[in-house]
């Protein structure tokens, strides 16, 4: 598959550079990102193919790609939820997507829960948007990192992870309780809803309980991956300070 941009084909040449095959560089840029992107490279024992710009624009139609397109090898990660579950002993720290649909979002989700070590993002089959290329191409290369998990059914799959003593906690703007006030336990699975419409209401009625993010501006809710960053980094900024 091809990526493309400096941000999305750097990433992959420092995360996994032995799954980069080609790398196509606009011979015209001489600039400090190029010999950024070059130096990578070449750490990596690639040698970039210097070509002309209408060959990059030819292999990404309408596409920003800035001058830049690497062919890679794509292998996400293969795992079920239970097979999650099984083989992890520390604590959990999930993500669980309810009607995102959107594959930017899906991929920048991805990459912020790679970046707060969560271990999973789960979502069901219907109602939620596959790892399309526009979702790894967002992601950054956190799309080989972070198990994207879809199952059959959401609520069935919540009831599975609370059995193993994994504390469901959803977001609501109307929540009483701010997720700052929140005492996280070791074990967390956040549930977020598409932006707009939320969490189903079977999906909402299965989190332990619901908490709001503190709004402080004229804005009355947050992008979905805007707020998976907030509630993940606040887990592992409690977990730290409780082992550290």
């Amino acid at each position: 598959m091809l990526i493309h941009g400096f941000h999305a084909v750097l990433a992959r040449l420092r995360r996994a550079p032995q799954g980069v095959r080609e790398l196509y560089v606009d011979a015209a840029r001489e600039d400090a990102r190029v010999r950024e992107l070059v130096k990578a490279a070449n750490q990596a024992g690639l040698r970039p193919h210097f070509v002309d710009g209408a060959r990059i624009a030819k292999m990404c139609p309408g596409k920003r790609h800035q001058g830049v397109v690497a062919i890679v090898d794509f292998a996400p990660p293969a795992l079920s939820l239970d097979a999650l579950l099984d083989a992890t002993s520390a604590p959990l720290t999930l993500l669980l997507l309810d009607g995102v649909t959107d594959p930017r979002n899906l991929g920048a989700c991805l990459r912020v829960a790679d970046g707060a070590g969560a271990q999973a993002v789960i979502a069901p089959k219907d109602h939620a948007c596959a790892l399309t290329e526009a979702a790894i191409q967002t992601a950054s290369g956190a799309a080989e990192s972070v198990p994207y998990i879809m199952v059959t059914n959401l609520a069935r799959a919540m009831d599975t992870i609370r059995e193993r003593d994994v504390w469901l906690l959803g977001t609501d703007d109307a929540a009483s309780t701010s997720l700052y006030d929140e005492a996280l336990p070791a074990s967390v699975a956040w549930v977020l809803g598409a932006e707009g419409s939320g969490m189903r209401r079977l999906t909402r009625e299965r989190c332990d309980a619901l908490v709001r993010i503190p709004m402080a501006g004229k804005v009355g809710s947050l992008n979905v991956s805007v707020a998976a960053g907030v509630v993940l980094y606040e887990t592992l900024r409690q977990r730290l300070a409780r082992t550290g």
